[in-house]
């Protein structure tokens, strides 16, 4: 947590010096300020902004994290808004028309996903141009992952995304999206292969994110998203799943999720014991993942990834990765269904004790047999209730042709914001 603080704190001049120098263009100099050139040319500048990255995605109510998971809680029913007076939330969670493009968490995430994307892509072109290779090799890594998220962040919510940052730019498709997220990735991959991250960079950022373990989760994730399941199949094998990768937090840097939801009980707070689940794919009595997430105090509360203030949050969940091969191998053009219902039942027989993160249903095997239509049912059921808020749901419900009742919204409407000032903005979807 020590280390976490101090670079935050070590690295926010730095990381203010070059957006304001960005976004400003008059001419009042500080003469004991950074400037950009100064920033985006050196190793302790890139790294900076390569922190302040991670600040910004991972802390705060505005963060990319805490919104998209209250955005995506909120439209599939696992979370509720507790107080009337939080108009965004109360709109999102009626869903429909009462969603448009003045909602602050929709904005949150588009404005912070195309922040980030523009740092990201100043980190990854600058650091290549930088003498010690190891090094550049390990701002290109770090930097890349954030602009993945990004990426898939924005290519979740909305049918289209930009094709870059500036003014008036063109929009491409959602799939696009995810498909260049695959690329940034294998750029980073690449950079590491031929150049492994030196001890001195890891050295420099926050503890937590196990960086080649994470990108090749992001790339199965969004390979599985983009419906190349070979690809996630080839991704989510490279993951050591005995590993961790987390925003850690600390005094100055606190669990959004704690810090906003569960310390006030006046935002969000899961809709009920079943996770928002109905029909079948409510989660079995004795599944002790209800209690992880969970806790009940006089109503349901937020437990698990937001219990406590510095209780550190996933960047992906190892289960996410099991998931994501039994999907795999039951969308393939021959399915593997036997494969399928192997990599689920790690899932449901997991006990916390062995799961990195304490996430276990300790539940006894499915035994089938299962037509490829109930092998998929099962495997949306459980990550629902594996990936409980993760901000994943959403794209789920989509991908397993829930109907749409289940959903407040299955795209988000693009802000008024962008709108207002991008005349290549497309319509906004029906529903």
């Amino acid at each position: 947590m020590k280390n976490l603080k101090s670079k935050y704190i070590g690295y926010t001049f730095l990381f203010t010096a070059i957006t304001f120098s960005v976004a400003c263009n008059k001419e009042y100099l500080n003469p004991n300020a950074a400037t950009a050139d100064d920033v985006l040319t050196s190793a302790k500048g890139l790294t900076g902004v390569t922190v302040g990255l991670q600040k910004s995605y991972s802390t705060t109510r505005p963060s990319m994290l805490y919104a998209s998971i209250t955005l995506n809680g909120l439209t599939t029913n696992e979370l509720i808004s507790i107080n009337t007076g939080n108009t965004n939330e109360e709109r999102l969670a009626a869903g429909g028309v009462q969603v448009d493009g003045s909602n602050t968490i929709i904005g949150n995430v588009w404005i912070g996903a195309n922040k980030i994307i523009y740092d990201a892509d100043n980190v990854i072109k600058n650091a290549a141009n930088l003498p010690d290779k190891n090094y550049a090799a390990g701002l290109i890594a770090h930097a890349s992952i954030f602009k993945a998220l990004a990426l898939g962040n924005l290519s979740e919510y909305w049918e289209k995304i930009p094709a870059g940052t500036g003014q008036n730019v063109q929009f491409i498709t959602r799939l696009d999206g995810f498909n260049k997220a695959i690329s940034t990735i294998d750029n980073a991959l690449a950079a590491i292969a031929a150049n492994p991250i030196s001890t001195s960079f890891l050295g420099n950022i926050p503890a937590g994110i196990d960086i080649v373990n994470t990108l090749n989760a992001l790339k199965a994730r969004y390979a599985l998203f983009a419906g190349n399941y070979a690809l996630a199949l080839t991704a989510a094998n490279a993951v050591d799943l005995t590993k961790k990768s987390t925003f850690t937090y600390d005094a100055l840097n606190l669990n959004p999720l704690f810090e906003i939801a569960t310390s006030t009980n006046n935002v969000i707070q899961p809709k009920n014991l079943s996770l928002g689940q109905t029909g079948a794919n409510v989660p079995d009595a004795a599944d002790l993942r209800i209690p992880f997430y969970t806790s009940v105090n006089t109503t349901v509360r937020i437990n698990g990834f937001g219990a406590g203030t510095f209780t550190q949050i996933p960047v992906y969940l190892p289960g996410e990765i099991t998931l994501i091969k039994a999907e795999a191998y039951a969308r393939q053009a021959a399915p593997n269904l036997s494969s399928s219902l192997t990599e689920l039942n790690k899932i449901v027989t997991k006990t916390a004790a062995t799961d990195p993160f304490g996430v276990g249903a300790s539940l006894p095997a499915l035994t089938g047999p299962y037509t490829q239509q109930e092998l998929l049912d099962l495997i949306y059921k459980h990550r629902c209730i594996e990936l409980f808020m993760s901000g994943l749901k959403l794209e789920d419900m989509r991908r397993f042709g829930r109907p749409t009742s289940e959903m407040k919204r299955s795209f988000m409407p693009y802000p008024f914001q962008e709108r207002d000032n991008n005349t290549n903005t497309p319509a906004n979807p029906a529903f």
